[in-house]
C-alpha cells in the first residue's frame, strides 16, 4: 500500500511540475515577445 502512495504522490508531484514549468515558460515568451513589440509601437507612436 506505501508503495502504491508513493507512486500516486510522484505521478501528481510530476503533473503539478509540468504544469508550473509549463506556465512559467508561456509567461516568460509573453514577457519576451511583448515588451520589445510595446516599445516599438511606443516609439512609432511618438512619430506620429
Amino acid at each position: 500500500m506505501l508503495r502504491f502512495i508513493d507512486d500516486l504522490a510522484g505521478a501528481v508531484y510530476d503533473i503539478f511540475k509540468f504544469i508550473v514549468r509549463s506556465m512559467s515558460y508561456f509567461l516568460v515568451g509573453i514577457i519576451i515577445v511583448v515588451i520589445p513589440m510595446y516599445l516599438i509601437v511606443w516609439a512609432f507612436g511618438l512619430f506620429q
